[in-house]
């Protein structure tokens, strides 16, 4: 088996048939399979998958769980590795599709003609459901041909490769940390995963749809939440870990610009103590800063605002003390 495409779904009956229909128009010159994986959804979607199987035996395999696994959806991701039997991996959210005949095709020569490489990806169409929003490319015509793992970091959260527009090879991602595991992001730590084993390649054609809409996972993530940011804190920093730190200093303006978003969620905002301690860490991460930034941090952040309005006060006070004949 040369490809197995694995498709992941949760409560999307209404685009699960467009998934797998898109994989099975994949005109190729080497058998693959086409995995889909449903965490228990509640909406219908399951009895669409069989539908499918039963029209493609053997080639469409469901894969039907019959209590949600948890984990963001990543382990129902793993579980379609784990049964998956292809040389190389293509992956689909239940919600996208592909836009392209020869995608499979392109991707797995790629691979097949770079060898060191872990991966492969092409650019993605975001479409914008119910939202009024124009169409929008994931990567820009500049985007870098091959990426390597310093480029997968920086002083903010690095995200570049559509889910469902990369390739990899199987025996490139068996290994999975403890944070790989704790992720809400399943992309982010795999990525890192894959170009820690080699370099992933580019192609700049646009092969796919990446769907986004309010019921999507990616409006599943509020900043404003204390255990969003927190999740993705522990991320960042088992990123650090996994690369022996070489990037860490870009990646502590990362973690630093995260834990003052913990400061600043709605349930550390009015807790004076530990909104004062995450802001200073943010700054003690960040340094050197600006001293505007100081300031601001400071003011907004550490400072009691009863104790900043008696200085402001004392401040006027003596302003206006100056300003008297």
């Amino acid at each position: 088996m040369k490809v197995s495409v694995c498709i992941s779904t949760y409560n999307q009956k209404a685009y699960i048939g467009q998934a797998i229909r898109s994989a099975l128009e994949q005109v190729t010159d080497f058998e693959y399979e086409v995995l889909v994986g449903d965490d228990a959804s509640t909406d219908g979607t399951q009895a669409v998958i069989a539908e499918w199987a039963a029209r493609y035996p053997g080639k469409v395999i469901p894969v039907l769980h019959e209590k949600n696994l948890g984990g963001f959806g990543k382990y129902n991701t793993l579980s379609l590795l784990r049964q998956a039997r292809g040389q190389y991996i293509a992956q689909m959210d239940g919600d996208d599709y592909f836009i392209h005949s020869q995608k499979l095709q392109k991707l797995a020569d790629f691979l097949d003609a770079h060898p060191t490489f872990s991966a492969c990806f092409h650019n993605a169409r975001i479409i914008w459901e119910g939202i009024d929003r124009p169409d929008e490319l994931v990567n820009p015509p500049d985007q870098k041909p091959v990426i390597t793992a310093a480029d997968l970091v920086g002083t903010d959260e690095v995200w570049f490769i559509a889910t469902s527009g990369i390739m990899w090879r199987a025996e490139a991602h068996q290994y999975f940390p403890k944070w790989f595991y704790e992720s809400k992001s399943g992309d982010i730590p795999r990525y890192v995963l894959l170009a820690k084993w080699g370099p992933i390649g580019y192609l700049p054609e646009v092969m796919c749809v990446y769907r986004k809409h309010y019921r999507g996972m990616s409006f599943t993530d509020h900043r404003d939440t204390a255990s969003f940011v927190s999740n993705r804190i522990g991320m960042l920093q088992g990123i650090d870990r996994e690369l022996g730190y070489a990037h860490h200093h870009l990646m502590r303006f990362a973690l630093g610009k995260y834990y003052l978003l913990l400061a600043g969620t709605h349930e550390h905002r009015h807790n004076p103590l530990t909104r004062a301690a995450y802001a200073l860490r943010s700054l003690h991460l960040t340094r050197p800063n600006l001293p505007e930034h100081r300031r601001e941090i400071w003011r907004d952040y550490v400072v009691p605002k009863p104790l900043l309005n008696v200085f402001s006060k004392f401040k006027w006070g003596l302003e206006k003390a100056r300003q008297r004949p």
